[in-house]
């Protein structure tokens, strides 16, 4: 299984392991699990995005007083 080598400063490896202990996790689960978090965390916001996206026309149309002023019609006027 590949592994990494990570380089800290003293006071960031202090603060890592607090954040580890304050989990009940030893070092290596916890940056292990860290970055397993951030990779679902950045799947959930492409994900959520790519709905709104789909969805935006669909509410712009059943709320137009919700649009932000710059799309709204005759902003350009303003």
């Amino acid at each position: 299984m590949p592994s990494l080598n990570v380089s800290f400063t003293d006071e960031e490896l202090e603060g890592v392991r607090a954040a580890a202990a304050a989990e009940g996790k030893s070092l290596k689960q916890y940056l292990h699990d860290l970055g397993v978090r951030e990779m679902y965390r950045q799947r959930f916001v492409a994900g959520a995005s790519a709905w709104a996206d789909r969805l935006r026309t669909e509410f712009d149309d059943a709320f137009p007083d919700e649009l932000p002023p710059s799309a709204r019609d005759g902003a350009a006027a303003a």
